[in-house]
């Protein structure tokens, strides 16, 4: 893992050369910034595998800096570590676009476990890189999505929300499935975020085109598909 590098975007100054020491003896290359302005000089002048941020951090709080950087990388895994642990403190993540949560106080090795599920994500090989149903179209590549040849934009977590939909045309998803692909395997399942992303999902692709592409079975979940199942 010599060739992994790992960005801790952290002010504690003793937690992040802590992590440091244990990430580096895991094998990764490991980068520390302690606030977040020179956090986002270190993702704009360099390319990380995967960032672990704060969110109580000076000049730039973790949750504008984490929408800062979806507005350049939509792909590199970003886990937020911090000691706010309410659900709304983790819709506010999820919706920044943070792809995992985790409070303090931690256990490394869960934490460890957490930064491998999303290397190894990661490293999927797609065997096409457009994903399609009636007239939408999801570019893999440039994460881009156009329907009736008219771009959509999506934030981080919505555009995998779509994929995880569109590799599963026609299939029913239940909400613990969905939240396993999209969100990781521990979080809440008992919070509503996904029925939030899927109005979101919905409003933007759905809501001014025929047919109708994203379906609810009540009690079940839910599914992509251009009719009804």
């Amino acid at each position: 893992m010599d060739n992994i590098r790992l960005l801790i975007i952290e002010d504690e100054q003793r937690l992040a050369a802590i992590l440091k020491k244990q990430f580096e003896d895991a094998g990764f290359q490991v980068d520390i910034a302690s606030d977040g302005y020179v956090g986002r000089q270190m993702t704009e002048n360099n390319d990380y595998n995967l960032i672990i941020l704060d969110i109580n951090l000076p000049l730039i709080n973790g949750f504008d800096l984490c929408r800062e950087i979806r507005k350049t990388d939509l792909n590199v895994p970003v886990i937020m570590l911090t000691a706010l642990g309410s659900s709304d403190n983790k819709l506010t993540g999820f919706t920044a676009g943070a792809d995992d949560y985790v409070v303090k106080p931690f256990d490394f090795r869960e934490l460890l476990a957490r930064v491998n599920v999303f290397l190894r994500r990661s490293d999927v090989v797609v065997s096409s890189d457009k994903l399609s149903i009636a007239d939408l179209e999801l570019d893999l590549k440039t994460k881009t999505v156009t329907r009736s040849q008219k771009r959509i934009d999506l934030t981080a977590k919505e555009f995998l929300l779509l994929e995880t939909f569109l590799k599963h045309k026609d299939q029913l998803l239940t909400r613990d499935y969905i939240i396993e692909q999209v969100w990781g395997i521990d979080f809440d399942p008992g919070t509503n975020v996904i029925d939030v992303y899927v109005n979101y999902l919905r409003n933007k692709i759905d809501k001014n085109f025929e047919p109708r592409l994203i379906h609810t079975k009540f009690g079940y979940g839910f599914y992509c598909s251009v009719k009804e199942l």
